[in-house]
């Protein structure tokens, strides 16, 4: 099939300690790919916060050398050994590994296993599910998680209560917030750019915005109730205190840890006020959750919400942009246009 580009990570380590790394741009062939059972010509691939850890030489994700990084690819299936996928299927596949231990969608192909792929749903076109991509599927699993612990929006409504979402700007938060608006909820942004993001919280349908300074400090192990549920990217003191003030009966779905990953909480509000803390893993969701959260992501996600929280951007500009995305100046879904 001839070489094509891709961005390959190299890197130098002794135990978990980076000594050295490259992440450039290079034409490579089709042997450089790993094993898998279906070739994919990717047609986009998405930048998410593992990605920008990769590609700018931070620990914890990078497990392999050398690795295409990108946790998500959107593309056209070129051969398959799987008998479910033909060549021409548009396939769209999230985390499972690659960007990680297997090469990524930061690249014009990628071989993979079939076991991972999702069918593009027919009502979105392919830029449209990497815009999606690991942020947004991620999101609809939290979504998922309140509905199957009964975090109802007319409940929601008639308790004068609310759904918080931290981390608003970011890729999940972005996608959480639409998705939940659209679905009738009450949501409330937290974000460390208040001022900066009000009006493009506002139009994604939040109803409040509130500065993440409020959540980010150490809290009290109970606290005043705000929340009927909450979904959380941010991790450490400000989950804390999410549980701490989450309404009797209410839910958290945490799925992030950009404040850290430790949680320095107690167990009061789960046996005083039978609050719910779900955890969300992308990665390895199976193959029926996977259908069932891109089915609801083609019916529930308002289009021009997505639209408005995009940007697209060619190859190469992934890399510097990795370190835009690390700093917090991006917000929204930065989509990588591999082809260009």
């Amino acid at each position: 099939m001839g070489d094509f580009r891709a961005i390959v990570i190299e890197q130098e380590k002794e135990g978990s300690r980076i000594l050295a790394h490259t992440a450039e741009v290079r034409r490579v062939t089709d042997d450089f790919l790993m094993p898998g059972d279906v070739t994919i010509a990717v047609e986009f691939s998405d930048l998410n916060y593992k990605d920008g850890l990769a590609i700018a030489g931070r620990p914890g994700v990078a497990r392999v050398s050398p690795l295409i990084p990108g946790i998500d690819l959107v593309g056209v299936v070129e051969s398959s050994e799987d008998p479910r996928w033909r060549p021409g299927d548009r396939v769209v596949l999230n985390g499972d590994g690659i960007g990680e231990s297997h090469h990524g969608g930061l690249a014009e192909r990628a071989r993979v296993r079939g076991d991972a792929l999702v069918r593009v749903p027919g009502t979105l076109t392919s830029g449209q599910a990497a815009a999606i991509g690991t942020a947004g599927f991620t999101a609809m699993l939290a979504v998922l998680a309140l509905e199957r612990n009964g975090v109802d929006p007319e409940a929601v409504h008639a308790a004068g209560s609310s759904v918080l979402v931290t981390g608003a700007g970011g890729g999940v938060g972005s996608v959480a917030i639409a998705l939940l608006a659209k679905l009738g909820y009450p949501v409330t942004a937290s974000t460390g750019r208040p001022e900066q993001l009000a009006g493009y919280l506002t139009d994604l349908g939040t109803t409040a915005v509130i500065d993440r300074a409020e959540l980010s400090d150490e809290g009290r192990p109970l606290q005043s109730q705000r929340w009927a549920g909450a979904v959380d990217s941010v991790g450490s003191h400000t989950l804390a205190n999410v549980l701490a003030q989450t309404n009797y009966g209410g839910t958290v779905a945490a799925c992030g840890l950009a404040q850290g990953p430790d949680l320095p909480a107690t167990v009061l509000p789960f046996i005083l006020r039978a609050v719910s803390l779900v955890g969300i893993n992308s990665v390895e969701a199976p193959a029926a959750l996977r259908d069932t959260a891109w089915r609801r992501l083609a019916t529930d996600l308002d289009e021009e919400a997505l639209a408005a929280m995009t940007r697209f951007i060619p190859l190469a500009e992934a890399i510097p942009a990795a370190d835009d995305i690390l700093a917090g100046r991006l917000r929204g879904r930065t989509v990588v246009d591999v082809r260009a």
